[in-house]
């Protein structure tokens, strides 16, 4: 009898051990690591101040940079394709720029070598370089025209009241205005689509984002309350309409910042005291608190990591990165709870720069960029 109870012990042991091991356990995550790759000074003295175009850059991904006086565009292994000094305004799209005064005459959007591509004469206005076209911001801020490749006018499309938000994807344009209105112009400068979320004391698009595939909208709309709303549409060409509501706490009055990342996964905005995000795919927003002013935010947020920088009092700055919870799975016992932000850096500098390119990260300071990769381990 003692040996026939010493059996069964054994036997719910094993099974608690059993139990344990696949239902109860908790899964140890990768952790996320980041070393540096290369460090490139701004003022290395390759690089004249009339052009600086780095001549033996004529391949790779390019990663467009602003950071104090100087712009241009930067390549993986810390070349410079571009690198000059900031005489005036710039605009740097994916893989051209434009560089414009005051008052312009005339604009010139140039390539990565510093050819001219379009000259635009006469502009009135400002250039706006998005999804792989050329935009004229009109200088009362209530118009938009889109250039075509020999500086000519394809379109122009006039709004009622100035706008403080633009996007652009898979041939859409997402505008906000200071009246509180969303708006969608075609490719033939049509408009497809408009939207006023109304119920605030204020009614204004703060920030505005639209997926790569244009069948998702984001806005921060509003003063008193304001909100954040994601927009779906539906079918191919049918109309938008609202999937997700959600009250913010503070109300912000300026643009804010808003996109879609992870390939359009999911979307994180700047709300007061942090940001949120919403998963698209569990349809779940969660609030990440975050100490300071967000600056600059990573536009990419690939493989579920997300990184910005938060700026605070004398020029004290912070980096951030944040990981995101993954979606729970079956089976995945007592889900453990991870810290989504995973790392923090402090540092002093008046400008800033972040960005992203794959698994290659790039922060700026003062006059110097660095370059990081991220691997898990």
């Amino acid at each position: 009898m003692a040996k026939q109870k010493k059996k069964i012990y054994i036997v719910v042991i094993i099974l608690l051990f059993i139990f344990y091991f696949f239902i109860a356990a908790r899964p140890i995550p990768n952790e996320t690591v980041l070393s540096c790759r290369w460090i490139s000074a701004l003022t290395d003295s390759r690089y004249n101040d009339e052009m600086n175009v780095f001549s033996g850059n004529e391949s790779g991904q390019l990663l467009p940079f602003i950071l104090g006086n100087r712009f241009g565009f930067v390549d993986k292994a810390g070349q410079f394709a571009v690198n000059r000094i900031n005489y005036n305004n710039v605009y740097l799209g994916k893989d051209s720029w434009a560089e414009y005064e005051a008052e312009p005459a005339n604009i010139e959007i140039r390539n990565i070598f510093g050819d001219i591509i379009i000259n635009i004469e006469n502009p009135g206005g400002y250039p706006v370089l998005l999804d792989n076209r050329v935009f004229i911001f009109g200088s009362e801020q209530n118009s938009l025209s889109e250039i075509g490749p020999g500086g000519n006018v394809l379109w122009t499309y006039e709004f009622g009241a100035p706008l403080t938000c633009i996007d652009a994807a898979s041939g859409l344009l997402l505008t906000g205005s200071l009246d509180g209105a969303i708006e969608i112009i075609n490719s033939e400068g049509r408009r497809i689509f408009y939207f006023e979320p109304g119920g605030s004391q204020y009614d204004v698009i703060l920030g505005c984002a639209i997926s790569g595939n244009g069948s998702r909208l984001g806005i921060i709309c509003g003063i008193n309350p304001q909100r954040f709303l994601l927009l779906e549409r539906l079918g191919a060409n049918g109309d938008y309409r609202i999937v997700y509501h959600e009250f913010l706490e503070g109300s912000f009055r300026r643009p804010v910042h808003i996109s879609f990342i992870d390939e359009d996964r999911r979307i994180v905005y700047e709300r007061d005291g942090g940001i949120g995000s919403y998963n698209i795919r569990s349809r779940r927003g969660i609030f990440i608190p975050l100490r300071g002013n967000i600056t600059v935010m990573d536009k990419s947020g690939a493989d579920g990591l997300l990184f910005m920088i938060a700026s605070h009092p004398n020029n004290l700055n912070e980096f951030i990165g944040i990981k995101f919870p993954q979606d729970r799975r079956f089976f995945s016992g007592l889900f453990y709870s991870q810290e989504p932000v995973f790392i923090k850096a402090s540092f002093k500098s008046d400008d800033v720069f972040l960005g992203r390119s794959g698994p290659m990260l790039v922060a700026g300071g003062g006059s110097a960029l660095i370059s990081f990769n991220l691997e898990d381990k």
